[in-house]
């Protein structure tokens, strides 16, 4: 594996005609040798003019091509590219993604190097407006995300549980299969699992650098996370060994809270213990977001508290709807993983 390694890049995306152009840009900018790519994108659909955009820029060359995705989900887009695909290495990219100009050769070179099957880098969440820079920083620290390596540290190569934007080598591919289609969220970290389940290694790596430009929206936040809980019960009850105890603390705050709400009800004390943890979580919430809000200007501390809280409630409630949502599925560890003949 070396320079002249064939790479090819997959990016499933659904309407991102705002994002989609410096995501394409960044590609167009790498220092890898452009005969030695090709992009093969997946449209989920789209109708805010993303898939017609897509359209005309792969029409400027050979190496770019775009195809439909009914499912309009990731995993079924990245398993219409991936069969089509003739590289040795395949990057998956999203469309909110821009990449480092080195991120081809440096992801190339660490699968040589250290002998890994996968590699990706630090993300750096990016905001354009007030919401999202406050959306950027909430998924950034330790307090909102837990320990996420990727989103909270920088400056170290290690071995990792995942990676966003990940390069495997095809060898890996081809031992693992494709993707889950039933997680419509937690795609990566379930295929992640899988990878080192069968023995392979994932790299996170201080080079392999990107930026994720963040949710513009406080919904959208809500809808992201409560859907990432949500799934999560899933990818617990396929591969229980997966989870960490970072992923049961927002199910377990929001328990908590029903739990003494409830008795706030029954018994005088209920109060002063619904109370207590309120103001417990609140006063960290807020030692957090100054914190974190430190040098960012008034407005983002402000908006700052209710951003944790949306990640902390969605994520728990999501989680806890999972749970009666898929009460009757623990021995269905098997999913929709379409077979694929390489």
């Amino acid at each position: 594996m070396s320079d002249q390694t064939f790479v090819s890049i997959v990016i499933p995306v659904r309407n991102e005609v705002r994002n989609i152009p410096r995501c394409l840009q960044a590609i167009s900018d790498q220092d890898y040798p452009s005969d030695r790519i090709e992009v093969l994108i997946a449209d989920g659909m789209s109708d805010d003019g993303t898939f017609e955009l897509l359209q005309e820029w792969a029409a400027q060359a050979v190496n770019r091509h775009v195809f439909q995705n009914p499912g309009k989900i990731v995993p079924t887009g990245l398993n219409i590219l991936i069969p089509k695909t003739k590289g040795e290495v395949v990057i998956r990219v999203d469309g909110h993604c821009v990449i480092a100009p080195d991120y081809i050769s440096n992801c190339v070179r660490h699968l040589h190097q250290d002998q890994v099957d996968g590699v990706g880098g630090p993300m750096r969440s990016i905001g354009e407006d007030i919401i999202s820079q406050v959306t950027a920083l909430a998924m950034s620290s330790k307090f909102g995300v837990g320990n996420s390596s990727f989103r909270t540290e920088t400056g170290q190569t290690k071995l990792a549980d995942t990676v966003p934007f990940p390069a495997y080598t095809r060898a890996i591919i081809k031992k693992v299969g494709l993707y889950d289609e039933e997680l419509v969220r937690n795609q990566d970290d379930e295929y992640n699992y899988r990878i080192r389940e069968a023995g392979g290694k994932i790299l996170l790596a201080e080079d392999v650098s990107s930026e994720y430009y963040s949710r513009g929206s406080l919904k959208k936040l809500w809808k992201q996370y409560f859907q990432y809980g949500f799934w999560k019960v899933r990818v617990l009850q396929k591969h229980p060994r997966q989870m960490s105890l970072r992923q049961f603390v927002p199910l377990g705050f929001v328990l908590a809270l029903i739990m003494t709400l409830f008795l706030s009800f029954l018994a005088p004390w209920g109060w002063k213990a619904l109370l207590a943890l309120v103001g417990v979580y609140l006063l960290v919430n807020l030692s957090a977001s100054v914190i974190t809000a430190a040098g960012q200007g008034f407005k983002t501390f402000l908006l700052l508290p209710l951003a944790f809280a949306i990640i902390h409630l969605s994520y728990g409630l999501g989680f806890l709807v999972g749970l009666f949502k898929f009460w009757n599925r623990w021995k269905d560890k098997k999913g929709q993983v379409p077979l694929w003949l390489p």
